[in-house]
């Protein structure tokens, strides 16, 4: 009786050890198969140089076992994001969404309001889907008047706060000073800097999976 006590002893053990390597590898495969969603504008979509240079396709490199859907298109705004971004989410089905958007609503002299409507709507939408969420903060440039500049920079303070999300800085913030790192027009990214900017990303993503 203890011999085979001691033999059903050893193949129950036995049996949840490969139960949890299973589980241990279905766990991973679920983890590495996680898609992130960028929604984004120029900044992301590789303006003014190919796209194998931009941050995005750089991250791809250093997160191979990641999927990266560049959802970003050049000249964005929030309420383009938003109307996008239900076909986006239905065909991609990201655990992860970066929302770099609300440039252009600034350089265009949009309502701050109507920026924080726009950007809450994308968040619940997001949410809905069990969604994790990263936020970019974004800057409009000086000559626009430090009040407006407060109430857009304002705008992504309280929605992280509202809805409990990830503020991320703006990544931009560091390299539009240095005109090295800049293009002509002095709002876009040169490709000098996006392997910064993929640095920069890479530890906010890898937080968020």
């Amino acid at each position: 009786m203890a011999l085979f006590s001691d033999i059903k002893t050893f193949f129950d053990l036995k049996n949840r050890l490969c139960g949890f390597v299973i589980l241990c590898i279905f766990s991973s495969f679920s983890l590495n198969a996680a898609p992130i969603l960028i929604l984004g504008d120029s900044l992301s979509a590789s303006y003014g140089m190919p796209e194998n240079e931009g941050w995005v396709q750089l991250l791809r490199a250093k997160m191979p076992e990641h999927t990266l859907i560049n959802g970003s298109v050049s000249g964005e705004t929030s309420a383009g994001g938003l109307r996008r971004l239900p076909a986006l989410l239905e065909s991609t089905q990201p655990k992860v969404l970066l929302v770099e958007l609300g440039g252009n609503d600034g350089l265009r002299g949009f309502p701050p309001k109507q920026l924080k409507t726009n950007l809450s709507n994308i968040i619940k939408l997001a949410k809905d889907q069990q969604v994790t969420i990263l936020l970019s903060e974004i800057m409009v440039p000086p000559n626009y008047g430090p009040r407006y500049a407060a109430q857009i920079a304002n705008v992504y303070k309280e929605l992280a706060q509202e809805h409990n999300i990830t503020l991320m800085p703006f990544f931009m913030e560091t390299i539009v000073i240095d005109s090295t790192l800049m293009q002509r027009d002095g709002i876009h990214p040169n490709a000098a800097a996006q392997p910064q900017i993929a640095d920069f990303m890479l530890p906010w993503f890898l937080q968020a999976l």
